[in-house]
């Protein structure tokens, strides 16, 4: 099961083996005999583009299923998908069961292609097990011997500390549940990562990164997409062992759920991210008293999180990670959508709470906010420039990075987190 679970879906076999099933069925549906063979395929294609402008126009401006247009590449890649259908249901009728069932092969063939392109752009499910949850679930819960207990040394500090020997070289992964004691906020499972450091009989003063998934999504995003465990024993193999704990958590409480990451109408969240959250890390886990060593940050609606809350608790959350986050939080394209499920239509309250008021109304010259998006991501690139003027005006220490090659996807987080971690490194301390 393991050699299966380690199967990639981004390169390798897999994804050429679906190229030529993809190959295979476009020739297949695509072509046939007689004079009106052009037409058929010609009317297919415009008839499948239609379809999925007008399915994507739907999700934004009916159902508001989504704040920001799906990337070009996810509708371009839905395109053959829909087509192959299309010829699909063309090909019944007439066949035989022998044609019905090399159609049928044809048009899985040409799914399969759209499917693994599609997943291969946002770069989320690199592996079988990524895509069936096996790794995630392996993860076991956090133990009372990781925990802080009663009594215990001092963490030493992190200028103080000298990595002992045969300290391990990977950190540890584990999983709890954080309640939501003042907030009453149901949230899911957060995953923990404790560098190798973490391990020593004498644990430094090590700081805290809160990182948040996009939405629609979940913290295991971060462990999938987001590769998190490979980029931070990176990080601590170049510093002695050395990196932040890391603590995923969840602001939305389901798959689809979205609380804007403030306190409103529709959850406490703001509150369960500001107190629940640090008021458990700080029980439960060996971190630094240092104030200023605690950073937030996410991935699109995650990175918006992170804005909101380096803006709105500068004093807790300090260091900002945010790649490709939205210039506001959003349900919906319209933005009285959101005001009024948020706040009963009150413009005021809502704006109140948002990053860029926020920056307008007050100083931070004591944060960072490192932002990144994608080069081929021209929406949210235009949103990281107006942040990052904002963030600049307001006194943030700001690096900016467009990343080559990259859109809305994880993707960009995986260019982009090793020099996002050396940034918070040089604001906390953290020498190799």
């Amino acid at each position: 099961m393991e050699a299966i679970a380690d199967i990639r879906l981004v390169d390798g076999p897999l994804f050429w083996a679906a190229w030529a099933a993809g190959a295979a069925g476009v020739i297949y549906l695509f072509w046939r005999r007689g004079r009106r063979w052009p037409l058929m395929p010609v009317l297919a294609t415009v008839s499948a583009a239609v379809i999925v402008a007008a399915v994507h126009w739907l999700l934004i401006y009916v159902f508001s299923a989504f704040p920001e247009d799906l990337p070009r590449e996810v509708l371009g890649w839905s395109v053959p998908a829909v087509a192959g259908f299309l010829l699909w249901t063309t090909r019944l009728v007439p066949a035989g069961w022998r044609g019905r069932s090399a159609a049928t092969a044809a048009m899985l063939g040409v799914l399969l292609l759209s499917s693994v392109q599609i997943n291969a752009y946002f770069g989320l499910n690199r592996t079988v097990g990524d895509l069936l949850g096996t790794a995630v679930a392996r993860i076991p819960q956090l133990e009372d011997k990781l925990t802080r207990q009663a009594g215990s040394v001092v963490p030493v500090p992190l200028a103080d500390w000298a990595r002992p020997e045969g300290l391990p070289s990977e950190g540890l992964l584990r999983k709890a549940d954080i309640p939501g004691t003042s907030s009453g906020f149901d949230a899911r499972e957060a995953y923990i990562y404790l560098p190798p450091a973490y391990q020593s009989p004498q644990r430094p003063a090590l700081p805290v990164l809160v990182l948040f998934s996009g939405q629609p999504g979940g913290p295991a995003d971060w462990l999938t997409g987001g590769a998190l465990r490979s980029h931070m024993d990176r990080f601590s193999a170049r510093h002695n062992g050395l990196a932040p704990i890391v603590v995923v958590v969840d602001p939305n409480g389901s798959q689809s759920g979205n609380s804007l990451c403030m306190d409103s109408r529709i959850a406490k969240a703001d509150t369960y991210l500001s107190v629940d959250v640090p008021r458990w890390i700080t029980a439960t886990l060996d971190v630094g008293p240092e104030p200023g060593n605690w950073g937030v940050g996410g991935f699109s609606f995650g990175g918006t999180c992170a804005m909101q809350l380096g803006t709105r608790h500068p004093e807790l959350y300090s260091s900002v990670l945010a790649f490709a986050s939205e210039q506001e939080p959003a349900l919906a394209k319209e933005r009285e959508k959101t005001v009024e499920a948020s706040f009963g239509g009150d413009t005021n309250a809502f704006e109140a709470q948002t990053p860029l008021y926020l920056m307008r109304h007050q100083r931070f010259d004591s944060s960072g906010v490192y932002f990144a998006a994608g080069a081929a991501d021209p929406e949210f690139t235009g949103y990281m420039d107006v942040l990052s003027a904002a963030a600049r005006g307001a006194g943030f220490q700001v690096e900016v990075r467009h990343i080559a090659d990259s859109g809305h996807s994880w993707e960009t987080v995986s260019k982009g987190m090793q020099e996002a971690l050396d940034f918070l490194a040089a604001r906390w301390g953290i020498r190799p």
